[in-house]
Formats: C-alpha cells, sequence, structure tokens
C-alpha cells in the first residue's frame, strides 16, 4: 500500500473584491492551502462552519456585516488563525480587530511576500485548540502546567481555570504557555513579540491587545490580577500562585 497522502490545510478567504481575491488564493495556494473564497460576511460565516479552516483571511470593510462583526461571530467557533486585511491603514482599525480575536493583520495594498512571511509564523507555533465537551481534564499522559487553579495542557492546547475549561485563541494560548514555562521570569513585551511572533517585529501593541484579551478570559482585572501581573515599564509575568 502506498503512502496516504497528507490532508491539505484548509483556507477561506472572506473578500468582495475579486482581484484580491484572486491574489490571496494564489498566494495561500502555492502554501499548499485548499482555498474558498466568499465574497460576504454572511456567505464567509457559512463557508468557516461548513468547512473548518486551518486559516481564514478576512477583509474589515465587507458589505453588509463587516469582517469586524463577522470575526466576533466566528471566533468563538473556529480555532484557525484569523488575518484581518484592512484598506485604511488606521491602527485604530488594526487594533479593533485583534480586540475581536484576529491573530494578525495585513493593509492594501497586499504583499503577497509579507502574507507568506506571516502565515508562516503563525503555522509554526502549537495550535488547533480543540474543546472536548464534557472532559474535566487532561490526561495523564499529556504535559500539563499548572499555576494555582489555572491548568495548561500542552499537548491539547487547552485551558481550565477553576475547573472550567477557557476557551482561547492560538495566541493567546501561546502567550500563556510562554509565561507559564517560565513563571518567574518578566517577560518583556519585545521577548514575547521575538518568542510568539518570531524574529523581525518592533509592532509590541500585538503582545498588548492580545495579553489585554488573555487577562480578561482568565479573570484578571485592572488592578486585580490573579493570573498575569503587568510588571509595569517592563512586561508581563505569572503573579505568584497563593
Amino acid at each position: 500500500m502506498g503512502a496516504t497522502e497528507p490532508t491539505p490545510r484548509r483556507a477561506v478567504v472572506i473578500e468582495d473584491d475579486a482581484d484580491i481575491a484572486s491574489l490571496l488564493q494564489v498566494a495561500l495556494a502555492s502554501q499548499g492551502f485548499e482555498v474558498t473564497i466568499a465574497p460576504d460576511g454572511v456567505t464567509g460565516i457559512e463557508r468557516v462552519a461548513a468547512l473548518d479552516p486551518d486559516l481564514v483571511t478576512l477583509d474589515v470593510g465587507l458589505p453588509g456585516i463587516d469582517g469586524l462583526e463577522v470575526c466576533r461571530r466566528i471566533r468563538p467557533t473556529t480555532d484557525a488563525y484569523v488575518i484581518m486585511v484592512t484598506a485604511y491603514g488606521e491602527e485604530i482599525d488594526r487594533l479593533i480587530g485583534l480586540e475581536t480575536g484576529a491573530d494578525d493583520y495585513l493593509t492594501k495594498p497586499i504583499s503577497v511576500r509579507e502574507l507568506k512571511a506571516r502565515v508562516n509564523v503563525l503555522f509554526r507555533r502549537p495550535w488547533r485548540l480543540r474543546v472536548v465537551p464534557g472532559s474535566a481534564g487532561p490526561p495523564a499522559d499529556h504535559v500539563v502546567l499548572r499555576h494555582g487553579d489555572l491548568v495548561v495542557d500542552v499537548d491539547a492546547h487547552r485551558v481550565w481555570r477553576d475547573g472550567e475549561q477557557v476557551d482561547l485563541t492560538p495566541t493567546e494560548f501561546s502567550l500563556l504557555a510562554t509565561l507559564m514555562r517560565a513563571p518567574t521570569r518578566v517577560w518583556t513585551r519585545a521577548l514575547l513579540l521575538e518568542e510568539v511572533w518570531g524574529g523581525g517585529w518592533d509592532e509590541t501593541h500585538l503582545v498588548e491587545v492580545h495579553m489585554g484579551n488573555l487577562r480578561r478570559k482568565l479573570g484578571d482585572r485592572r488592578g486585580q490580577a490573579r493570573f498575569v501581573e503587568n510588571v509595569r515599564g517592563v512586561g508581563y509575568r505569572m503573579l505568584a500562585a497563593g
């Protein structure tokens, strides 16, 4: 019997501009993705639900339901990496996109070289957080990190707080796992950027936005950190477990 062919990674391109959609399709296909195009937000939501993709590129300026709302709707149901695409080039649009659960962003006009580089960085991380209904915790043979009432199953990429599962995006999981592997270390934003996103980046606001999302999901509040501490002017570390 011959070797089983690997299942191709799937991508959904949600983009109403046919030329840009075609550019993205060709670029992602050259990286081994099986690409499906959705011309609007409603169709995009349906195709993400049907195809369970590994990657979604999502235009902010879609007609009808815009990309930010699409991201809000798909993020609770998919563990795909999400790259927002914006024509505006304004930081506020990128930050809002990250706050809604996107992992990264690109600004039009799109550079195919930059797209490929960012996709490669995303897929170098451990990923695919799978929710298993009814599971009470990690299997005995998995690598597990514990910090007080916080439990991270490294092998399954799942997190529990006080016995309840916490749904994280792949980027949020990577940040938390990095912190928990060295819980007494203070991680600067630059170091986290290099560790999670790879070298050659200088956009530390990526760390700040995703870290803010992570801390909210863990139950941390401003001035009332329980798990992750903001070391003013330096970076972040795990708060000493009580």
